[in-house]
């Protein structure tokens, strides 16, 4: 049997879910409509952290349309166990009482639940819910958290969640002592978060008699959701549905099944109609999970020729009162990846997280952002120290390809990248050089233009426990329509096109004829969804096995069909036909109709390999104006080596909505609390993202090195949101290089820029 030559992976294929995204046509968990259905609302604490002496609902129950309102002494006693698969059941997680417990932790923490018949009069209602609250003085500065008395979580004795370390620092001691030069910094990053288009959402119907629930849900992961119902109800798996729509966006935030979410899984059987709760933005942007806030003590030493000796970083994050996941392993990645695409000697790490009484940490695309963050902008401090430029200082020190495999000094092995190749590619699209004399000629003008660049690492596709594995079902219909199944689902990331296309091939497929249906734990093969930057690697290898079983299914079938052997039985367009023989062929829909049992495979794939590696260059270009502070991004390159593209416009979408991210992190966006804990940016009147006019065109270099996973691809989904923040930074910075300002804390909004200045 002949193989069937590639003719759609790595080509433009137009996006299949644009036609129905771009007209308004998606379907979102907001336009489901089920008959009788009520609508929840939360009614949230208003103090950061106060005692919970007691709750009133009888003014609430009293309104016409409210049917229930539920508190912790209602729901909470009805949960089992409340963790997820990729975390087990041992982890030592934060306990997460799904409504406030004695004790409220943070301004938006979720105390009581009114259901009404519509959402209108569930919100009036829960104006009238009187909880006697007794303030208590909060934990806000994260920095101070451990000296205190006051404690977040009382039961767990301390404000430090936890902390790992490598080598203890003093085995560096004489290494730095000896160095010719030496940089260290505290590095600070401000807390933002995903701010997804869609809100987190649920309607949970568990009206059916038979006790069997549907839930319908915005989430990256719709299996997990249901193994997570099923263990925090107590019910067979089996009796769980979920379906997951279109999801307008995800980022992390939709990967964890969070407290609020547990609660309306709860309360929907006590309901006996189906629930709907859709978050609103200020709910959003107070309860759905921050992320980023963190500092480091970080610490570069360099010989006499520039090359890395050793690096060092202590971090430190803020958790907020209910991190999810356990977020140790998190911050640890920060130190084990600080060391980055350099060859460095030595190196060591401490990280410590820390609980506060403010909005919890979640998962917000690449989640150890910070090490590139800190490390990158300390090379750009060290060059200027040294008297290097930045590109000169982090050439001498990169690893190139011959260097592989190298593994770094924590121990992370680096394979199938190219980090130096990559970095040069993008420099000689930005015409570094060049860029450097308009530089020059602008300052004396009075014009003050910079340049960063940020170079990183990652890895992607973890490859152990519950990420390991993804299952793929393939189904020839007799009208010759070709249906795969995936456990997942587009979250954003556009996975229905690109499965379509891997799909196409395997078979020797036309692919009009290939449709992806996702996200229905009913019909799907199980799969971890979307996570880790995993999709395109892990969804490679389950449609590759799969397709390899379904086409011997065609191929005998074939066979028998044209009375040849099976070895002379070629596959393409959605026939088959004999080689040499096009004319004598059968079409894969005559097949499937004439087949007694149907044409159908399920296999699962499962990683062979651990983690990917991908590795990235960005380079920002731009000018500060010094009277306003205001900061205008000129150009903005990406060259990212993710592999052999599926799909070159998905891959640029990818990393364009992550860079886009990220350069809002830097100059716009800010969770910020005011120093009592009180949530100062809870709408997008204070809470600022970029928009069209302020994020210049990106230009990408694509560098394409196989991975050892299937067909060779990597993850891209992450990336951009890591390379951005330190390349812009360290553009602002190089642009006020004559007024010798040294930056190490963000956000960089105007006003903060002119204080440097000042």
């Amino acid at each position: 049997m002949s193989e069937t030559s590639t003719r759609y992976s790595g080509t433009r294929v137009r996006r299949l879910e644009d036609a129905r995204l771009l007209t308004g046509k998606g379907a979102y968990v907001d336009d489901i409509q089920l008959p009788g259905m009520l609508h929840a609302c939360f009614v949230r604490s208003p103090f950061p952290r106060a005692a919970i002496r007691g709750i009133d609902t009888s003014a609430a129950l009293a309104v016409p349309g409210v049917r229930f309102v539920f508190t912790a002494a209602d729901l909470n006693p009805g949960m089992k166990e409340q963790w997820h698969t990729s975390i087990g059941p041992d982890s030592p997680e934060t306990p997460r009482p799904p409504l406030a417990e004695g004790e409220a932790r943070f301004v938006g923490d979720a105390v009581a639940l009114v259901v009404a018949d519509s959402r209108y009069i569930a919100e009036d209602a829960a104006d009238l819910v009187d909880i006697d609250f007794d303030p208590l003085p909060p934990v806000v500065d994260y920095r101070q958290a451990e000296g205190t008395a006051e404690l977040v979580h009382e039961a767990h004795g301390s404000n430090v969640v936890g902390e790992l370390a490598g080598r203890p620092a003093s085995a560096l001691d004489e290494v730095f002592a000896s160095a010719a030069f030496t940089v260290q910094e505290t590095i600070e990053q401000q807390r933002y978060t995903a701010v997804p288009m869609e809100t987190r959402g649920l309607v949970v119907d568990a009206s059916d008699r038979s006790g069997d629930i549907t839930i319908y849900a915005s989430t990256q992961v719709p299996h997990e959701i249901r193994l997570f119902c099923s263990r925090l109800l107590g019910l067979p798996e089996e009796r769980i549905r979920v379906v997951a729509g279109d999801t307008g966006g995800g980022f992390g935030q939709k990967v964890m099944v969070q407290r609020d979410e547990m609660a309306i899984m709860l309360a929907a059987p006590h309901v006996g109609k189906p629930l709907k709760w859709i978050e609103d933005r200020r709910e959003n942007l107070m309860a759905a999970g921050a992320a980023r806030h963190e500092h480091a003590d970080a610490a570069m030493a360099f010989d006499g020729d520039g090359l890395l000796q050793a690096v060092r970083i202590d971090a430190v994050q803020d958790c907020g009162a209910y991190p999810t996941p356990w977020p140790v392993m998190t911050a640890a990645a920060v130190g084990a990846i600080f060391p980055g695409p350099y060859r460095i000697p030595q190196a060591t790490f401490t990280a410590k997280t820390i609980y506060t009484n403010t909005a919890g940490r979640a998962p917000y695309r690449g989640p150890w952002q910070f090490e590139s963050v800190a490390r990158e902008v300390l090379l750009d401090i060290a060059a200027r120290g040294m008297g290097v430029d930045p590109a000169e200082l982090r050439r001498r020190n990169m690893v190139s390809s011959d260097d592989l495999p190298y593994k770094n000094p924590i121990g992370m092995t680096y394979d199938s990248i190219t980090p130096l190749e990559t970095f040069e590619a993008t420099l000689d699209a930005l015409d570094y050089d060049g860029f450097r004399a308009s530089q020059a000629r602008a300052r004396e003008e009075g014009r003050y233009l910079g340049v960063g660049i940020s170079s990183y690492v990652e890895p992607t596709t973890p490859g152990h426990g519950y990420y390991a594995s993804e299952e793929a079902r393939i189904r020839v219909e007799p009208s010759g329509r070709i249906d795969v199944f995936l456990g997942g689902g587009s979250s954003g990331n556009s996975l229905e096109t690109t499965v379509v296309q891997l799909t196409a091939d395997a078979l020797g497929a036309d692919i009009d004829n290939v449709t992806a249906i996702q996200g229905d734990t009913e019909v799907t093969a199980f799969g971890a969804g979307v996570a880790g930057s995993r999709s395109a690697s892990m969804m490679a290898g389950a449609v590759r096995q799969t397709a390899t079983l379904l086409r011997e299914q065609l191929v005998e079938a074939a066979a028998g069909h044209l009375g040849a052997d099976a070895d002379e039985i070629e596959l393409a367009d959605s026939r088959a036909s004999v080689r040499g023989k096009p004319s004598a062929g059968v079409s894969f829909g005559e097949l499937a109709a004439a087949a007694p049992d149907g044409l159908e495979a399920t296999a699962k794939y499962t990683a062979e390999t651990g983690s990917i590696w991908v590795n990235a260059t960005h380079v920002c270009t731009c000018e500060v104006d010094l009277q306003t502070g205001r900061v205008k991004l000129l150009r903005y390159i990406v060259g990212e080596d993710c592999g052999p593209m599926i799909n070159p416009a998905v891959v640029e979408g990818q990393i364009a909505g992550g860079v886009v991210q990220g350069i809002g992190g830097v100059l716009f966006e800010e969770l910020a609390y005011d120093a009592d804990g009180n949530p100062v940016a809870t709408t997008f009147m204070d809470y600022l993202l970029p928009t069209a006019p302020e994020i210049p065109d990106i230009e990408y270099v694509h560098i394409e090195t196989p991975s050892p996973g299937p067909g060779g691809y990597k993850g891209v989904g992450e990336g951009g949101a890591i390379g951005a923040p330190p390349a812009v930074v360290n553009a602002i910075a190089d642009a006020l290089a004559p007024f010798d300002v040294t930056i190490t804390r963000l956000p960089l909004g105007p006003s903060q820029i002119l204080e440097l200045l000042r």
